[in-house]
Formats: structure tokens, sequence, C-alpha cells
């Protein structure tokens, strides 16, 4: 049974703040309900303390804090897990919002990122030397948790997961002991972050392999719900006999508003959000094929690389209600064409919505034991998301999206892609790691025996 925060003596709370630089946060304190809002609303945790480090060494003594105390702890890095995994009640926080830095070297083309950074402050850093990192789809996520997971996105097809582009990663180990891993150093733990989650230490900076992305030509097309079985099949057979240099995201939605014509409001719609990172002289070519099935609105063209990235944020702010479910699928069949029009049809909120991302070129090239991520044969990590400002829908959408998957799931491959699933218990941790479980928990018994990072999609320690 773990200890909570508010048990401690307060000497002892005064005497670990004078070991570290970042401020403690405590719930007396004025700025205390801020500190624990996070991305999803829903939810709701009241943890005993936050360390807001501000580096390694407060991230050292926050973990043997915990670790002495027998603290529960948790590990923000970005907030944006659905889950809440960042959080913990009445336990330790461990806060890496004040570790933040990007550092792009253009003799190797590889960046040096800190474990508190956003993808779109990485972006940002980027982007003026024509250089981009696989990522996700949303700029205000968190590079830790995102890449710990797998990394999906706009450039998986042509440039893998992101942590197919992780080189190496300092990280503080649950004995409070600092580390860097590679393919060279502790490489075991190497293999195991990439995929693995927060579960085996804290990374406090992650170094990546970046690329040749300036201009990319890409955006939304959509069609009618009711053509969604036509799209879907069509979809599958086009995308999977492209070129790796074309990318793009299926999805059933609902049009909320602004920029989105108004004509478009409120209607239900099958989308595909394109994303081309070839010659850009070819990328009207390569767009008529798509253009030919005649989508009911179209907003395709060049742009800057993180104009994709932030391409939604505005319609995804922070502190909305999201309730999540999640599986990986091999093909796109009759029956699971017939549940997309049957769900898509009935999507209860305007922000609500069911995306499936392809794993296939450069991401599918990876072998399916070389990182956690065991699911490399699959064509595409589905996502359902019920998604609302008010409170007062959570039930509404929660309903909505657990129908929408136990529809599906019996279609699925079995597995989850970890990001994308909330705390739904042990067994599915297990289908989602598949074949690489046994070993991640032989590594996490190696590393952290007492499970002292275990507000995650835990893997636990071998016996």
């Amino acid at each position: 049974m773990k200890n909570l925060v508010k048990h401690l003596d307060v000497s002892i709370i005064e005497a670990f703040g004078t070991q570290i630089r970042g401020e403690l946060i405590l719930p007396k304190n004025s700025n205390y309900s801020e500190t624990r809002k996070v991305y999803n609303g829903m939810i709701n945790k009241h943890p005993g303390m936050f360390v807001m480090c501000v580096d390694v060494a407060d991230v050292i003594a926050s973990v043997n804090f915990g670790r002495e105390n027998n603290l529960l702890i948790a590990v923000r890095g970005g907030g944006h897990n659905g889950g809440g995994l960042g959080l913990c009640d009445d336990g330790l926080v461990i806060d890496l919002s004040g570790i933040k830095y990007v550092r792009v070297d253009t003799s190797n083309n590889t960046v040096r990122v800190g474990g508190g950074n956003l993808w779109g402050e990485v972006d940002h850093a980027t982007h003026p030397f024509g250089l981009a990192i696989p990522a996700g789809i949303i700029s205000s996520t968190g590079v830790g948790g995102l890449t710990l997971g797998g990394g999906v996105g706009h450039l998986s097809r042509k440039y893998g997961l992101t942590i197919d582009n992780l080189l190496e990663a300092d990280m503080v180990l649950a004995d409070g002991s600092f580390v860097t891993v590679d393919k060279n150093r502790n490489a075991d733990l190497f293999w195991a972050i990439r995929g693995g989650g927060g579960n085996f230490g804290i990374v406090t900076s992650f170094k990546f392999q970046a690329h040749s992305v300036k201009t990319v030509y890409g955006g939304p097309t959509l069609w009618p719900i009711e053509k969604t079985e036509e799209i879907m099949e069509w979809y599958h057979k086009f995308l999977n006999s492209s070129p790796d240099e074309l990318n793009g995201f299926i999805a059933t939605m609902i049009i909320p508003g602004p920029p989105f014509p108004e004509h478009l409001h409120n209607k239900q719609f099958c989308g595909i959000v394109w994303c081309y990172t070839g010659n850009m002289n070819k990328a009207k070519e390569a767009f008529k094929p798509i253009l030919a099935k005649n989508p009911l609105f179209e907003h395709v063209g060049e742009m800057p690389y993180p104009s994709i990235q932030t391409l939604f944020d505005g319609l995804m702010p922070s502190g909305l209600q999201w309730y999540w479910r999640a599986d990986f699928f091999n093909e796109l069949g009759s029956e699971i064409r017939a549940q997309h029009l049957n769900f898509g049809s009935k999507i209860p909120t305007p922000l609500s919505q069911m995306h499936l991302y392809p794993i296939s070129g450069a991401a599918s090239r990876v072998g399916a034991e070389d990182t956690p991520w065991a699911y490399r044969d699959a064509k595409y990590a589905g996502v359902i998301v019920g998604v609302d400002p008010d409170s007062k829908n959570a039930d509404k959408i929660t309903k909505w999206c657990k129908d929408y998957w136990e529809a599906l799931h019996p279609y699925s491959s079995g597995g989850a892609y970890s990001n994308f699933m909330m705390d739904e218990g042990q067994d599915r941790v297990k289908a989602s790691y598949k074949h690489n479980y046994e070993r991640l928990t032989k590594i996490k018994r190696k590393y952290d025996s007492a499970n002292l990072f275990s507000v995650n999609q835990n893997i636990k320690p071998s016996e």
C-alpha cells in the first residue's frame, strides 16, 4: 500500500523543497487547481504534490523522494494522455514541463529535445532548417508521451513511427541513477522505451533523426457519410498501392464549425486528411485520383509542414471532455465498413470522431521484434473518441464510443496503440504488446523491480 503525501510530516516536505530548483505545488497553493488540469477535461485527479522540475537534478531528487517515502508516482510531460496517466490521486506528480530545449545539429540532421517539450515547439525549431521529425497530428502533444508509446502521424508512411527515428535518450531510473541509452549503451533499455511507454524510467532528453521536410501538399477531403463504405473500400486499395510519400488518415466525423464553410457545419462526413511529402512539382498529379472521387469538399494544397501539424489545434483545445477506445486493424472488409457507416451516422456531438491511421510504408518495414511495437503487420491504428466541451455530455459520448468499439472489436487484430488507450486493465496491455510482452516484463524487473513507475499502461515486472 502506497503512502499518501498528506500523511508526510511537514518537515520532510520542507527538507525536500530545499533540494530542488523547481516549484513544489501542494493542494493548499493557489495555483494547485490550475496545475492539476490536463488536456482531457474528463480527468479529475487530485495529486498530493507536484514537483515542477527544471532540470535533471530535480528529477533525480523527486524519484528518490518518492521511492524513499513509498509514494505513488506519476510522470507528466505534455499532459495529453487520454487516460490521464500523467496524474495520480494523493501521490507525487513529477512534471517535466520546465525541461525544454530544442537543439538542431545540421551536420547530421539530428535534434536534441527536452523531456518536457511539445511537438509544436520542436516543429518551430526544426522548420527553418527544412527538417521535421515524424510525430502526431496535434502540435500541443507532448514529445515524451507520444514518443514512448510509438508515435503515429502524417510522416509515418515515409519515415516510420517516431520511435523509429529515436537515436538516444537520457533517463532517470527507479533507483535515482542517470543513464544514456542507445543501440550500444544499455541496449535492452533502449529497445524497451521505443514503444514500452513510461514503464522503465523518466526520459529527460531525446535525440532524434530528422528528415528533409519543409513543404507538404495536403489537407482534408470530405464525402457525405452515406459514401463511407465506398470511400473506405477505395481508400484501402488506393493508399496501400501508393508510394510512401503519400499519407492519409480516414475518419468518420462531423464538421463542428469554422474554419470549414458554413454549409458543412453539423453534418456528418467520411473524411480523409492527406499529407504528401514528395516532389511538389508532382503533387497535383498525385492528387488526381483523389479528386476524381469527387469529394463534396476539398481543401488541399501546398503548405509548410508545421501548418498541417497545427491544422486541428483550434478545434481541439485543452480541457474538452474525451473518452478514447482503440484497436489495430489488418483490413477494411465489408463488415467493418458497414459498422463505420452505422456509427459514423450516429456521432453524438460535433467533435466526436473516428480515425484510422495507416501503418503501411516505412512503418511496416520495421521488424515486429525490433521494437516493442508489435503490430507492424497491421494496416491501421484505429481510434474512436467521444469529445465535447460540456461535462453533461460525458455519458453520451462515452456510450457512443464504447458501442462503436464493441461493434468493431471482433474484426480487430486484438491489441491497440497504447497512446490511444484509457486505463483499460492488464489484459489489454498484454494484448497490445503481444509477443513482446514477456521480454518487456524481464527488462522491467531489471530496471524497476518494485514497479515504482506504475501509473502508465503498466508492464508489471516478471516474477
